[in-house]
């Protein structure tokens, strides 16, 4: 599931799942439970660029490979880190990650 993924480019394992967890402050039980769903719901919050970043940086690649892959300077890439996880904190995207939300739609 997933194997084409973004995310699977530079994880080995489908574990977005607890990155979300942690950076969004959100218990694991709460967070959707479907990974297609989830990443579905990730790929619309994010920008391409954002979730290539949040993948790049939750596999641990370095800042160096990861400023050549979008051409950012010292700055440029603190600041795209900083935004992205500041948006992922925000209530109107993390809040979309819970579970409760996909059982509202059935």
């Amino acid at each position: 599931m997933l194997k084409n993924s973004v995310w699977r480019q530079y994880n080995s394992e489908n574990n977005f799942r607890e990155m979300l967890s942690k950076f969004c402050r959100l218990n694991l039980v709460d967070i959707i439970e479907d990974d297609k769903a989830l990443y579905a719901v990730l790929k619309a919050k994010l920008t391409k660029k954002e979730l290539k970043l949040f993948a790049m940086d939750s596999a641990s690649i370095s800042d160096e490979e990861i400023k050549s892959e979008f051409s950012y300077s010292d700055e440029e890439l603190e600041n795209a880190k900083y935004k992205l996880y500041k948006k992922l904190k925000q209530d109107k995207v993390r809040l979309e990650f819970r579970e409760v939300n996909t059982q509202e739609l059935d």
